[in-house]
């Protein structure tokens, strides 16, 4: 009966003897002002540059014969999309005031090639214009409203925004064309399988 009773004795001591180290190491949230819990633009870079390398090795992996091929009448074609990708970045990134190349027309863009070096330059070229701007955000930037959008919508959201990378692996999926990315990790599992 007295080692149970001991041994919460101590355990109640320990927990307490912790929670005074924590507090005593936990600063005061009121000397904290207007800084995030971590670097968003950092992370958003991050995400950004992972989804550019996505669509250009999914460019790189198209057959060229497939730039043009689209799921319907209506809809844009593989090279279009990828067009869109390049053009959206510096239409978002204008709309919070940086400036896009001189001449920049993104409908026109997105028709002006079916050539893969091409697209893939414009993907590169869109995301170097990216980084730098985001670059030259600040973290309360991301904050910043843009009512345009919508009435909570804020330049951190549209920054984020690349839902067209899921067009394109659709896209693929529906050509038999497996993303480089799923076929280098169905690589590594059978590997990994193979020398068991």
């Amino acid at each position: 009966m007295k080692t149970p009773i001991l041994s919460l004795i101590c355990l109640v001591g320990i927990l307490n003897v912790s929670a005074v180290a924590m507090h005593t190491q936990t600063p005061d949230k009121s000397t904290d002002s207007t800084t995030p819990s971590y670097d968003m633009k950092a992370q958003a870079l991050l995400d950004l540059q992972a989804v550019n390398k996505k669509c250009v090795d999914l460019a790189e992996a198209l057959p060229s014969d497939k730039l043009t091929w689209r799921p319907s009448p209506d809809t844009r074609s593989f090279a279009e999309v990828f067009l869109h990708v390049a053009g959206e970045r510096y239409a978002i990134l204008s709309m919070m005031g940086a400036n896009p190349p001189a001449g920049f027309r993104a409908r026109e863009l997105e028709k002006s090639t079916t050539e893969k070096d091409r697209i893939v330059e414009d993907l590169n070229q869109s995301w170097d214009f990216a980084s730098k701007t985001i670059n030259g955000m600040s973290n309360a930037a991301f904050a910043k409203l843009l009512p345009k959008l919508g009435p909570q919508a804020n330049e951190g959201d549209v920054v984020y925004a690349h839902e067209h990378l899921g067009q394109l692996i659709a896209y693929a999926r529906q050509n038999g064309i497996i993303p480089p990315w799923t076929a280098q990790m169905q690589k590594k599992k059978a590997d990994a399988a193979a020398s068991k």
